[in-house]
């Protein structure tokens, strides 16, 4: 998905409301990045009883062998339901059996309510409460152990019911939500989880920052402040998706500025830098949107790919003021970058969903060299499906691989094998 690029305007109503608490709470100090956590030298734990290697045992031939050379490296843990004491025992377990092999696990909490606006990864919690006693119970899993939480993917990017920061509704309105109140208690969850995990000793929190082919800087740095980011570790980019690292540490870096920007300069978040327009001092204020099909740099000779413009607008709005929130990234899948489906003659490719040729990116690390990106991590599961796409199609099956590809989260061997046949760089 994409998003335009908002126009400069006051906030009304609850979000107003939420955002004015948002800054108040900025003004507290910053969390350590990663609570050290995540320091250059951490080990990142690959879970001996995770679901690729369960996948594996119901394999044969090429396909058994790509799961086992998947499931040997690191990837994240989601948990996704249960109860609030199932989902305590869930978390225990995962960080029980990285403690023991002094590494660092990674987990993805997954159950606000109408997640994923009721699409190939639908379910949730049914309430508030409900899920605020979920996040408790997670958090108890965790206790003084190490650990490093994904907060709800999507979470930020599909609210329901949600008005942007230029009035628009946007698409997602269940009717089971409240119009009137939908948006303030995704809000509200979220805090109280990132109080619930940042309370923790040796926990790392990170909200969703989308990723630099949907919402622009000015908007998720909004919803970020909304959502409780100054109380956590900071935020995660590219959860499930393909764009490029290069352009992810670019947007990732922009985001960090915005949030200077508007928390200690009192500057407005129409007037951050985006993606969708590039143009700033270093361009003569000429600029055109970024294309996701390529990697960004500052100078690059295509303007489509050139970040100087937006580097030099942040650089003299903040002068002696520095970024300071932190972020991830998530390569799982992101060596090729995004699909371009331009070509492909669909009314509605879903070029997020199992979209072919794409790669495996940079192997899960907390040695980034960047001061600003705590990880790469691979928050999704590589080799695991998005879902049953049918790209605008009546289905089933998907009209760009032929076949009918496996729900969300199941083993899907022939994506698998695209990934390591396509990974930049090369799959050990």
């Amino acid at each position: 998905m994409s998003f335009p690029s908002p126009a400069r305007r006051a906030l009304t109503g609850a979000a107003a409301v939420a955002l004015a608490v948002a800054l108040a709470a900025a003004q507290a100090p910053p969390a350590l990045a990663a609570n050290d956590v995540l320091h250059p030298g951490a080990e990142l734990w690959a879970n001996p009883d995770s679901t690729t290697l369960e996948a594996a045992d119901d394999l044969t031939g090429q396909a058994r062998l790509d799961a086992l050379r998947l499931g040997a490296l690191p990837s994240a843990n989601w948990v996704n339901g249960g109860t609030p004491n199932e989902a305590k025992r869930d978390v225990k377990r995962i960080v029980s059996g990285a403690h023991a092999a002094k590494e660092v696990p990674v987990l993805v909490a997954y159950n606000l309510p109408f997640r994923d606006c009721a699409q190939y990864s639908a379910g949730g919690a049914t309430s508030v409460a409900a899920y605020e006693a979920w996040i408790d119970g997670f958090a108890k899993g965790i206790g003084n152990k190490d650990a490093v939480v994904i907060l709800e993917p999507d979470g930020l990017g599909i609210i329901p019911w949600n008005t942007t920061l230029d009035g628009q509704l946007e698409w997602c309105r269940p009717a089971e939500a409240d119009p009137a109140t939908a948006a303030a208690d995704r809000y509200e969850m979220l805090n109280h989880a990132v109080d619930a995990l940042a309370a923790l000793p040796n926990t790392a929190v990170y909200l969703d920052g989308t990723h630099s082919g949907w919402l622009n800087v000015g908007e998720i740095s909004s919803r970020l402040l909304q959502a409780g980011v100054e109380r956590a570790d900071g935020f995660y980019l590219n959860a499930s998706n393909y764009h490029y690292t290069a352009n992810l540490t670019a947007f990732g870096t922009w985001i960090s500025s915005c949030l200077a920007f508007t928390t200690e300069l009192g500057g407005g978040f129409g007037d951050c830098g985006n993606q969708y327009w590039n143009g700033g001092p270093a361009t003569g204020w000429n600029g055109v949107a970024m294309s996701p099909f390529g990697e960004w740099s500052s100078g690059a000779a295509d303007p489509a790919l050139d970040t100087a413009g937006v580097d030099s607008r942040y650089a003299s709005q903040l002068g002696d003021v520095e970024p300071s929130t932190h972020f991830v990234i998530d390569t799982s899948r992101n060596g090729q970058g995004p699909w371009d489906a331009s070509q492909s003659g669909l009314s509605n490719a879903e070029d997020w969903c199992n979209p072919p040729a794409r790669g495996l990116g940079l192997l899960p690390t907390a040695d980034t060299g960047n001061a600003l990106v705590d990880a790469y991590l691979w928050i999704k599961v590589p080799g695991e499906s998005d879902g049953q796409c049918v790209r605008g199609t009546a289905g089933p099956e998907d009209p760009v691989r032929g076949i009918v590809d496996p729900p969300a989260g199941q083993w899907f061997p022939e994506m698998a094998a695209e990934l390591i046949a396509n990974a930049v760089p090369a799959l050990p």
